[in-house]
């Protein structure tokens, strides 16, 4: 009978958790997809080419904010807004494409990796969360 009731007990605390755990969870997943779009705002010295047209920072990062914002919630963590938000147009299915300083070009979706690889290493170097207002250089390609 004690066992039962531990097992019962457990399972209560399991469930008034897991709201509490989705809802950091979700928090630390919306904070970082700020600071990943914040580091397109601030990258510099790149283009970001959308359905043939080149366009700035400033201008990527403001359209993947309301891409985001038309997701309406359904978009959970940062792997999962590179690859529904960040990789092609949602209109036309064309692959996004980013123009490094150097000329070369590459597809969005390996630069936003890179560059998110780079936020969470920012991260575990630093005990408050990285900032996403310094200007970002473009991250190095391997």
């Amino acid at each position: 009978m004690d066992r039962i009731r531990l097992c019962l007990v457990f399972a209560l605390c399991v469930l008034v958790a897991s709201p509490r755990v989705a809802h950091a969870v979700t928090r630390q997943s919306d904070a970082e997809i700020s600071a990943l779009i914040g580091k397109v705002e601030h990258a510099r010295g790149v283009t970001f080419i959308r359905n043939g047209r080149a366009h700035d920072a400033g201008e990527a990062a403001a359209h993947l904010r309301r891409k985001l914002a038309a997701a309406h919630g359904r978009i959970h963590g940062a792997e999962q807004f590179i690859d529904a938000i960040g990789t092609r147009s949602s209109m036309t299915g064309i692959a996004y494409r980013v123009r490094l300083p150097d000329g070369r070009e590459i597809e969005s979706a390996a630069w936003l990796r890179q560059l998110l690889r780079e936020l969470r290493a920012e991260r575990l170097r630093s005990p408050r969360p990285a900032a996403s207002t310094a200007p970002a250089p473009a991250p190095a390609m391997r």
